[in-house]
């Protein structure tokens, strides 16, 4: 009984050295770190900001009008350029095909409320006309994400 007991208080203070080492270990701080910059991209003591998930899915329009398809999507490309210019949006791509029908992702930085989020959408020539939907998510990320697009800006060669 008496060697049970002894196991018990070696397992117990095994566990309570462990769980205050992990607790240290958690509380290191990052020597690099720089407040300037963290400040100005909004991240927290992580280094993470929340931003809006944007899945784009095939809207309720089904029209086969050639020109109208042709015109909301060129408006939906100058938009997203817009947006970019504007720093609202930050990440904006299509797709692979898939049985969900989703067609693309944005990701959009700077805004205040799903509600402002939402109002933005409407601005989207494709959304607007029916030909797009979306599905509207709070997402956390490296408030350091917006930093990828100057560097973006060098490495395509024939823009869409």
């Amino acid at each position: 009984m008496k060697q049970l007991l002894a196991l018990i208080l070696i397992f117990l203070t095994n566990l309570t050295f462990a769980q205050t080492n992990a607790t240290e270990d958690s509380m290191i701080t990052n020597p690099n770190y720089n407040k300037e910059l963290a400040d100005k991209l909004g991240g927290d003591d992580y280094g993470m900001k929340s931003y809006f998930l944007v899945i784009l899915k095939t809207g309720s329009n089904k029209t086969a009008d050639k020109e109208f398809i042709n015109a909301s999507f060129r408006g939906h490309m100058d938009n997203i350029n817009r947006l970019v210019q504007e720093g609202k949006l930050i990440i904006a791509g299509p797709l692979k095909k898939n049985e969900n029908n989703y067609r693309g992702i944005f990701i959009l930085n700077n805004l205040k409320s799903l509600e402002e989020a939402t109002q933005l959408l409407q601005t989207d020539q494709a959304i607007k006309n029916g030909l797009l939907d979306y599905e509207i998510f709070t997402w956390f990320g490296s408030a350091a994400l917006p930093e990828y697009l100057p560097i973006s800006e060098k490495i395509w060669k024939v823009k869409p």
